[in-house]
C-alpha cells in the first residue's frame, strides 16, 4: 500500500510516518512546515526509500490534484490540523482555514481521485481523518464520551474538527467515498511541541522556571501515548468498517495537577538539581482558559472489541520514557523553542 499522510511532520503525524515506515509501508508525508511541523522529528526515516516528503498546503487543490495524479495512494490520512485550543483563541481565523477549508479540498481531490480508479483499486481505497474528543464538548464528573455522543464544541479548535467531522461524513453518505473517523483522547509522547501541557512542563521542569497550572488544576484529561495512538490509526486503515467512527482512549483519566506532580516527581528522580530543588515549589497557579472544558473521558470499547486494539503502554510508563526523552534529546527542544514559540502565556483572547 502506498499512505498518503496529511500533516505528516506534525507530533502525532510524524509517529504514525514512523511507525509505516518501519513496517515497510510505502509512505508520502505532505505536510506545508507551519510552526509547530518539524522535519527533525522524522530524521530516522528521511532517508529510507519507501518514504517521500512533499512540503505542500493542503488548502492548496491544484498541488494536491498532483500528489495523489504522483502517487497514486492507496489510503489516505487526513491529520494535518491547527491542534491548539489557546491559539485558536486568539487566532481562529487559520483554523477556520485549516481545518474547515484544508479538509474540504483533500475530500474533494481524495474524490476526484478515487473516481477515476479502476475498480478493484477504488474498491480498496480509504480515507481516514483524525478528530478530537474535544468536538463533544466537556463531560460533568461522571461518564466517557461514545461514538453516539453529540457534537458541542465549546473552542474554536473544537468548532472547526467538528465541521470538518461533519464534512468527511457527508462526502462519505453523500458521494460515496470510502471515509473512516477516529476522535482520540490528549495524546502525550516525545516530539511534541512545547505548547501543549505536558512537554512544556517537561521542559521548565528541567531548566528550572515557573510551571504554569490553568485554575486549580481539576480539568481533566484522559492521556494516550501517541504511539498507541499511531497504532491505532493504522488499525483503523487496515482494519475498520467504511463509514464507521472509532474512538481512541488510553483510559488514563487524570486531573492537570496531578499530571504536572507525576511529572515533577519523576524529573526529581531522573534529573536531580540542587539549584532548583524539588519542581513542585514550581508550580504556579494562573488565570483559567476561556471556556475550559471541565473533564474529557472516552470510552474505546468499540474499537478494542471490534477491531483487537489495545494501548500497551500505562500511563505511568508512558510518562516515564516521555520524561526520558525529553531529558535526552535536548538539542530537539532547545531548536524548538529557539524559534517562534518561547513558552509564553497563550490563549487569553489577546490576538484580536
Amino acid at each position: 500500500m502506498t499512505y498518503l499522510v496529511t500533516g505528516g511532520a506534525g507530533f502525532i503525524g510524524s509517529a504514525v510516518v514512523r511507525m509505516l515506515v518501519g513496517r515497510g509501508e510505502r509512505v508520502v508525508n505532505v505536510d506545508s512546515l507551519t510552526y509547530a511541523g518539524n522535519l527533525e522529528s522524522l530524521t530516522s526515516v528521511a532517508g529510507a526509500p519507501n518514504y517521500t516528503f512533499e512540503r505542500t498546503d493542503i488548502c492548496d487543490a491544484a498541488e494536491i490534484q498532483r500528489v495523489f495524479n504522483t502517487y497514486r495512494p492507496t489510503a489516505v490520512m487526513h491529520l494535518a490540523a491547527e491542534s491548539h485550543v489557546d491559539r485558536s483563541i486568539d487566532g481562529p481565523s487559520v483554523f477556520v482555514q485549516t481545518n474547515i477549508v484544508g479538509t474540504s479540498t483533500m475530500l474533494q481531490e481524495a474524490r476526484r481521485y478515487w473516481s477515476a480508479l479502476p475498480a478493484d483499486e477504488a474498491a480498496s481505497f480509504r480515507f481516514l481523518h483524525v478528530s478530537t474528543d474535544e468536538v463533544f464538548g466537556s463531560l460533568g464528573d461522571h461518564g466517557f464520551f461514545v461514538e453516539e455522543t453529540p457534537y458541542d464544541p465549546n473552542s474554536p479548535y473544537a468548532a472547526t474538527k467538528a465541521a470538518a467531522d461533519h464534512l468527511v461524513r457527508a462526502w462519505s453518505r453523500t458521494y460515496g467515498l470510502p471515509c473512516l473517523l477516529t476522535n482520540c483522547s490528549n495524546n502525550f509522547g516525545p516530539y511534541q511541541f512545547p505548547e501543549k501541557l505536558m512537554p512544556l512542563i517537561i521542559l521548565n521542569g528541567i531548566l528550572g522556571a515557573p510551571l504554569p497550572v490553568y485554575g486549580q488544576g481539576l480539568n481533566v484529561r484522559d492521556w494516550l501515548f501517541v504511539d498507541d495512538h499511531a497504532n491505532a490509526l493504522i488499525t483503523v486503515i487496515q482494519q475498520g468498517e467504511i463509514g464507521e467512527t472509532y474512538l481512541v482512549s488510553g483510559r488514563s483519566e487524570r486531573r492537570n495537577i496531578d499530571v504536572v506532580r507525576a511529572i515533577c516527581s519523576l524529573l526529581d528522580e531522573m534529573a536531580p538539581d540542587a539549584a532548583i530543588g524539588r519542581r513542585e515549589t514550581l508550580i504556579k497557579f494562573v488565570a483559567d482558559r476561556p471556556g475550559h472544558d471541565l473533564r474529557y473521558a472516552i470510552d474505546s470499547s468499540k474499537l478494542e472489541r471490534e477491531l483487537g486494539w489495545r494501548p500497551r503502554e500505562t500511563f505511568d510508563s508512558a510518562l516515564r520514557k516521555t520524561v526520558r526523552w525529553y531529558l535526552e534529546n535536548r538539542q530537539w527542544w532547545e531548536r524548538v523553542r529557539s524559534g517562534t514559540y518561547r513558552g509564553e502565556r497563550l490563549g487569553l483572547g489577546m490576538g484580536l
